[in-house]
């Protein structure tokens, strides 16, 4: 089976989970001149609704977050769209439970602020190696 989805940058459609909005809204704006589909929420409610409505090849998911934990939004995808990729972002000091959100099954994560080239080689490694 060809994988036209992820054959070039334009057809990444990646879910984009912040609770710090202008964080949130310069990493759309970036990623959106790379030629990704950016979808931003702002929080772990909004963001289990938009997987429900939409197709995400990538979700990049904040660790913390004020209404829900980016562990507990992970587990939601997962069990409901394990074919979708999920990145994670934590701040220092977290790295522990980043490493927890690789067990469930998290593709990988970085510490904020990370290097905006550094999460667009994961964000392509993730679609790729998604379903």
């Amino acid at each position: 089976m060809l994988d036209r989805k992820n054959s070039s940058e334009g057809n990444i459609k990646i879910l984009l989970i912040d609770d710090e909005v202008g964080f949130a809204d310069v990493l759309t704006k970036r990623l959106g001149k790379r030629g990704m589909t950016v979808t931003p929420v702002y929080t772990g409610t909004d963001a289990v609704q938009a997987i429900r409505k939409h197709d995400f090849d990538v979700a990049v998911l904040d660790l913390k977050m004020e209404d829900m934990d980016g562990i507990e939004v992970l587990k939601i995808f997962k069990k409901a769209y394990p074919e979708m990729e999920v990145i994670m972002l934590t701040g220092h000091g977290s790295e522990q439970a980043a490493k927890e959100g690789i067990e469930y099954g998290a593709f990988d994560y970085l510490t904020k602020p990370c290097e905006m080239e550094d999460l667009v080689k994961k964000i392509h490694e993730a679609a790729h190696q998604g379903g």
